[in-house]
């Protein structure tokens, strides 16, 4: 008798990021972005909503360098931080 158990025949299919997959930053290109942005979420216990500022630098530098797909950045969440124009607000 076997004693083995059958979970049936469920299979995992895995599935590409609804993004799809970008570089590597290699060269650092981004790093001072990135940086800025971990110091940023270490600084206020990792609220990634207090580093929105520093989030947007990041992705637009990425962008930037075709280290990741171009996207409006009202689509990745940051139509607030953007005047009528479309371009970030004066300080």
């Amino acid at each position: 008798m076997s004693t083995a158990m059958n979970f049936g025949n469920k299979s995992f299919t895995p599935r590409p990021p609804d993004k799809g997959a970008f570089p590597l930053d290699h060269l650092g290109e981004c790093k001072k972005f990135k940086e800025v942005f971990m110091e940023c979420l270490k600084d206020n216990r990792y609220d990634s909503s207090m580093c929105r500022m520093q989030s947007k630098n990041y992705l637009e530098c990425r962008m930037e360098r075709q280290l990741m797909a171009k996207e409006p950045l009202e689509k990745l969440g940051f139509k607030d931080l953007l005047n009528q124009s479309g371009e970030e607000p004066k300080h």
